[in-house]
């Protein structure tokens, strides 16, 4: 009889194609980042945005999450018709390196209308990364493994962002706002630059 259990090389990211282990170690550094802000983004914007409050809070989330909804769907039509995958990592690559710097604007907005654009361009470009992302995912998942990678990938962002959720907490409390966004930033960025190896494995057209 098979095996059925998972083994646990897999958690360490062993006996995966070298594409899948990157794309899981990239999102789980910057899931981790996003974790260090998102659950005290509220306060953020009370301590340092005019008139900022749970209504504030609330309409930027939701035009962030409307944005991305909205526009992932058209755009992961058009990567689709788009034969090859060159098209899909430039754009997952450049679009990550623009979403990683993105929040160094909340140290330079002031009213919610500037928080509005902000999280706005945020959704225009996430909406861009997430279907990209997924379809180069998709193409590359070891077979018989899908629902193993994909656990794996739940796994080790889930915890990255509960870890670091409680770190960004404590940042924010003992060295300031404006210190806990750099470092949101610079470890996106180290997530967004390790999308980089992938790009021997992309398949061009045929």
């Amino acid at each position: 009889m098979a095996k059925r259990s998972t083994k646990l090389a897999h958690y360490f990211l062993k006996d995966i194609n070298p594409v899948i282990r990157l794309l899981i170690i990239s999102d789980t550094v910057i899931i981790g980042a996003a974790g260090l802000l998102g659950p005290i983004f509220a306060l953020f914007i009370e301590d340092f945005v005019q008139g900022g409050n749970a209504a504030v809070a609330g309409l930027a989330a939701g035009i962030y999450l409307f944005t991305k909804s909205i526009l992932q769907i058209p755009i992961a039509h058009f990567i689709d018709r788009v034969r090859g995958e060159k098209d899909d990592f430039w754009l997952m690559f450049i679009c990550t390196i623009l979403i990683a710097v993105i929040p160094l604007l909340y140290l330079v907005i002031h009213t919610p209308l500037q928080l509005y654009i902000v999280q706005f361009i945020l959704g225009l470009f996430t909406a861009f990364t997430f279907p990209t992302y997924m379809a180069i995912f998709t193409r590359h998942i070891d077979k018989e493994k899908e629902g193993t990678e994909w656990g794996v990938y739940f796994t080790l962002t889930d915890l990255t962002s509960a870890a670091l959720a409680a770190v960004g907490g404590f940042l924010a409390t003992t060295q300031g706002f404006p210190t806990l966004i750099i470092a949101v930033v610079a470890v996106s960025l180290i997530g967004s630059l390790m999308l980089w190896p992938i790009k021997p494995y992309i398949k061009a057209a045929t």
